[in-house]
């Protein structure tokens, strides 16, 4: 059975969707020496997936000083390569960047080290930091562009974040439940907690913040920064003594319209089936988190609209990403 090399770095790069921001979810894999390398870019300002696939593949055969950021790295094997890269093949999502910014471009080490074939799974958006593809052939390696949808939906939140980029996040026992507390497991919990240290505005129905008085912080991960909150609500009543109002160093609207949106790029909705309704029309994405094991016996959430699933990721809960 041949391997789709390209799915290994998308998979990859899935887990790190959102985590990025303001980077693309990127991912990447290297076969060198009869070895399969995967990685992906983890975090705006540290290495990209491309840097972390050859610095694995490189320590892997040699040893190396213990470096972990990107121009460290770029430095090291631009001296001590050795041509160890010649007959490899990287697969990346993404075309190599090819401008400096927080990190070194992508495009100067591959063109030094000099792979056999870069294969890209789609070319960069962005016009100022595209050129990456040229780079690598007038320096003597084979290219081939791909332009594979899975990889336009990967870095979809990226392009569109430029300007906004909002999605509706949905949590859901197995029979489509999502009111009544904690529904999914601590690990999906943490998880919405790392996207919200990434987000810039949670936008919350009132009905919800009255029922649940949620705190709506990053308290399940360290040093999180708590993203800013609109209360999507006509009613303008609320009790501000419940945590959702002392959580520091943020911003708490509340508002029956969503023209503070417009100062955002990266929100998220979190609510119910009113409140989906009500913004539909406003939606990118949708993320569904559902815990596989447990049936609650409430009503559960109704919608007449198909989904398209981009990705599903099933760990302890099942996560899908759809539009």
């Amino acid at each position: 059975m041949q391997i789709d090399y390209l799915k290994l770095a998308i998979n990859k790069a899935w887990e790190y969707q959102f985590l990025t921001y303001p980077n693309p979810a990127v991912g990447a894999t290297l076969l060198i020496n009869n070895k399969v390398f995967v990685n992906a870019h983890k975090k705006a300002g540290e290495p990209h997936a491309e840097v972390n696939v050859l610095w694995e593949a490189f320590k892997y055969f040699h040893n190396t000083p213990n470096l972990t950021t990107s121009s460290e790295i770029h430095e090291y094997l631009y001296n001590n390569h050795n041509n160890f890269f010649n007959n490899s093949i990287m697969y990346v999502t993404l075309e190599p960047c090819n401008h400096y910014g927080k990190t070194p471009a992508c495009a100067d080490l591959i063109s030094i080290i000099k792979p056999k074939k870069v294969i890209i799974g789609w070319k960069d958006p962005i016009s100022n930091h595209s050129g990456g593809i040229e780079k690598l052939q007038k320096n003597g390696i084979e290219v081939k562009v791909l332009n594979d949808k899975r990889c336009f939906d990967l870095i979809e939140p990226f392009i569109k974040w430029q300007k906004r980029f909002i999605f509706f996040k949905f949590a859901f026992s197995l029979n489509g439940v999502y009111t009544g507390g904690y529904i999914t497991k601590k690990s999906s919990l943490k998880w919405v907690h790392k996207v919200r240290d990434k987000i810039d505005l949670i936008v919350i129905g009132g009905e919800t913040i009255r029922e649940d008085k949620p705190t709506l912080d990053t308290r399940f991960i360290q040093n999180g920064k708590n993203p800013d909150i609109l209360i999507y609500s006509k009613n303008k009543n609320f009790d501000k003594n419940i945590p959702l109002f002392q959580v520091p160093n943020r911003k708490v609207f509340i508002s029956d319209n969503l023209d503070i949106i417009n100062d955002y790029k990266f929100i998220m909705i979190e609510g119910g089936e009113n409140l989906y309704k009500h913004l539909k029309d406003k939606i990118d994405w949708k993320v569904f988190i559902v815990n596989k094991n447990k049936f609650i016996n409430r009503d559960n959430f109704k919608i007449d609209e198909e989904l398209e699933i981009l990705y599903n990721n099933s760990g302890n809960d099942l996560i899908l990403f759809g539009r």
